[in-house]
C-alpha cells in the first residue's frame, strides 16, 4: 500500500497538472490534412506551433480509437487501434512525440462505461448466451414480455435493447450501438487496465474519463450514477494503471457535488486528479427537467455555484475550470453576446475563469471567439442526441419551433463545427467538403484574423495563460467573493501577502462598482480606455479587469 500523503497546496509540493492549461481538440473538426472533409492526426500535428504560441501545456484529445462513429468516436470498437479516417498508430506515436517536443502532454479520452456493439467483445457476447464474453455486458430477461425496468437512455427512449436471437435485453445508457460494460466482471476490469497501461507505456500525459460516474451502476435498482462500488473500482484502477505514472486524470461526473468530488480527488484516496462538475453549465435549464428545457441564466446563481466550488474543496480536491466542451454550446452564444459584444464578452469569460483556482480548459475555437451555428431544419443536424430528442418530442406533441430553439441553443453540433483557420473557403479546415458545415461567420472569425489583431480574444487567452505560468497567486491563492450588484461578478485572489481583484460586468448595462481598495497596478483588462482606481468605477457593457490592490 502507498503511504497516506497529505496535500498542502503550494509551489513546492504542487503537481504539474495543477499548473497546466489544457486545450481540448475534437479531432474530426480541428484540421483536415488529406482533403476528405474530416480532421485527422496529421492535421493536429501541423497545428502544434499554433498551440505552442497560445501557451497551453496539455491537449485533451477526444477519442481517436477505431469506431463505427455512431456517437462520433465515443462508441469504440478497438481501444488499441486508430480510426482509419484519423490516420494510423504511427501518426499517433508521432503526435505524442512532437507534442512532447513542444512541451505539450497528450491526455487521451477514455471511454470505458460502454463499447461499440461492433467491438469484438460484444460480437462474441451476442453470439450466444453461453459465450464466455456474455458476462462482459449487462443482460436481463424480459419482464412480462417487456423491458426489464424503466431505465431510460440519455439519448432518449428505453436503456434496454432487445437481442432478438436470445430474447434477452442488453443495457445501453447511451445509443443502442453503445452497450454498457459489466464492471462487476473482474476480467472486464483487468482488460481495461491492461489497455490503459498500453497507452501509458506510449508516454501519454493521462486520461479524461468519459461518464466515469456510471461504471458502478446497479441496473436492477435503476441506479446509474455514484453506485456503491464506484470508488472501489477507481482505487483499483489507480493501483493497476496510472497510479505509478506522473499523469493527470479527470473524471466526467455530471452529478457531482463538492462532497462527492472530494471522494474522487482527495489525494489520500488514490483515485483521480480532479473531476468535471457541471453544476454551473446546467443553471440555464429548468430544475428537474432535461437540458432542452431552457430558462434564463441567473448571474447571482452562477456566482454562488462557482464560488462554492472555489472554496469548498479545500485541500481535498482540485477544480477543473471550463465554459465549453464538445457536448456544450459555445459560451459566448449562450451567456454572452455573440453579435455586438462577441469579442468583449469572449474576453470577459476568459478573464473570469482563468483567474480562478483550478486547471483551466480551453475548447478549440474558444480562444478566437467561435459561436453557435443555428440551423433551420432537423436535416441539417448531425448529432445523435439532438436527432433522437427531436423525434421523441415531435411524437409527444411539442411544436417544431420550440424543439429547434432547444437544438440551436443547447445542441452538441454547436461546438463541433470545424475550426475556423482563415477566410478561405471552408475556413481553411479542409480542401474537401467538411463533414459538418463551417459556421458562416468564418470570414470575420478566424485564427489568421485573430493573430493579425493585437487586441483579439486570442491574445487575451495568451496573456492569461502566461500570467498563470508567472504568478503562483493564480494557481495557489485563496478565493473570496465580493458582495456586489447581481450582474457584477467580483472576487479576490490572495497569496503570501499579495492580493488581486477580478471584476466582470456580466451584462449589457453600465454598472457602478464601489472600490474601497487602493489600486497598485492593472494586470489585464478587456477595455483599454478603463482606468481603475479607488472610488466609484463605471463599468461599461461586459467590462472585465484584474488589478493588484
Amino acid at each position: 500500500m502507498k503511504q497516506q500523503e497529505t496535500f498542502s497546496q503550494d509551489e513546492q509540493s504542487g503537481k504539474w497538472w495543477q499548473q497546466a492549461v489544457v486545450y481540448q481538440i475534437y479531432p474530426r473538426s480541428f484540421q483536415d490534412s488529406d482533403g476528405d472533409g474530416i480532421g485527422d492526426l496529421q492535421g493536429i500535428i501541423s497545428r502544434l506551433d499554433y498551440l505552442k504560441k497560445l501557451g497551453i501545456t496539455a491537449i485533451w484529445l477526444s477519442p481517436v480509437y477505431k469506431s463505427p462513429n455512431d456517437d462520433n468516436g465515443y462508441d469504440i470498437s478497438d481501444y488499441q487501434g486508430i480510426m482509419d479516417e484519423f490516420g494510423t498508430m504511427a501518426d499517433m506515436d508521432e503526435l505524442i512525440e512532437k507534442a512532447a517536443a513542444a512541451d505539450i502532454r497528450l491526455i487521451m479520452d477514455l471511454v470505458v462505461n460502454h463499447t461499440s456493439d461492433e467491438h469484438r467483445w460484444f460480437i462474441e457476447a451476442a453470439s450466444s448466451p453461453d459465450n464466455p464474453y456474455r458476462d462482459y455486458y449487462i443482460w436481463r430477461d424480459p419482464v412480462e414480455g417487456e423491458e426489464p425496468n424503466g431505465l431510460r437512455s440519455i439519448f432518449s427512449g428505453s436503456a434496454w435493447g432487445l437481442d432478438e436471437s436470445s430474447g434477452q435485453y442488453y443495457l445501453h445508457l447511451f445509443s443502442k450501438k453503445q452497450p454498457d460494460l459489466n464492471w462487476e466482471n473482474q476480467q472486464v476490469r483487468k482488460e481495461i487496465y491492461d489497455m490503459m497501461n498500453f497507452w501509458l507505456g506510449k508516454g501519454i500525459g493521462g486520461f479524461r474519463m468519459d461518464v466515469i460516474d456510471l461504471i458502478g451502476k446497479q441496473p436492477d435498482l435503476e441506479l446509474t450514477a455514484n453506485g456503491p462500488k464506484l470508488h472501489d473500482y477507481l482505487q483499483e484502477m489507480n493501483q493497476a494503471s496510472f497510479g505509478s505514472y506522473d499523469v493527470m486524470t479527470v473524471g466526467e461526473t455530471w452529478g457531482a457535488t463538492p462532497e462527492i468530488a472530494k471522494l474522487y480527488s482527495n489525494p489520500a484516496r488514490h483515485e483521480l486528479s480532479m473531476v468535471f462538475q457541471f453544476e454551473h453549465v446546467t443553471l440555464d435549464q429548468q430544475e428537474g427537467k432535461e437540458k432542452w428545457d431552457l430558462q434564463p441564466l441567473s448571474i447571482r446563481q452562477l456566482k454562488e455555484v462557482l464560488s462554492k466550488w472555489q472554496t469548498s474543496l479545500g485541500n481535498q480536491g482540485w477544480n477543473s475550470l471550463f465554459w465549453n466542451n464538445h457536448d456544450l454550446p459555445r459560451i459566448i452564444s449562450r451567456w454572452g453576446n455573440d453579435q455586438q459584444y462577441r469579442e468583449k464578452s469572449g474576453k470577459l469569460f476568459a478573464i473570469l475563469l482563468h483567474m480562478m483556482k483550478g486547471t483551466p480548459y480551453v475548447y478549440q475555437g474558444e480562444e478566437i471567439g467561435m459561436t453557435n451555428r443555428p440551423v433551420k431544419a432537423i436535416e441539417e443536424v448531425e448529432d445523435i442526441e439532438s436527432i433522437n430528442m427531436y423525434h421523441e418530442r415531435l411524437a409527444a406533441g411539442f411544436p417544431i419551433e420550440e424543439i429547434m430553439t432547444s437544438i440551436n441553443t443547447k445542441g452538441r453540433d454547436n461546438a463541433r463545427t470545424p475550426m475556423q483557420w482563415d477566410d478561405s473557403e471552408t475556413g481553411g479546415f479542409t480542401t474537401g467538403t467538411p463533414w459538418l458545415p463551417v459556421n458562416d461567420n468564418y470570414h470575420e472569425v478566424n485564427v489568421k484574423q485573430a493573430l493579425a489583431d493585437p487586441n483579439s480574444i486570442f491574445y487575451t487567452y495568451q496573456q492569461l495563460i502566461q500570467l498563470r505560468k508567472e504568478n503562483p497567486l493564480i494557481v495557489w491563492g485563496e478565493y473570496e467573493l465580493l458582495d456586489t450588484a447581481d450582474t457584477i461578478f467580483a472576487y479576490y485572489r490572495k497569496y503570501h501577502g499579495e492580493k488581486w481583484l477580478v471584476v466582470a460586468n456580466m451584462s449589457e448595462e453600465s454598472q457602478t462598482l464601489e472600490l474601497k481598495d487602493k489600486v497598485k497596478d492593472q494586470i489585464i483588462s478587456n477595455n483599454d480606455s478603463l482606468t481603475v482606481e479607488a472610488g466609484n468605477v463605471l463599468l461599461q457593457a461586459y467590462d472585465a479587469f484584474v488589478v493588484r490592490v
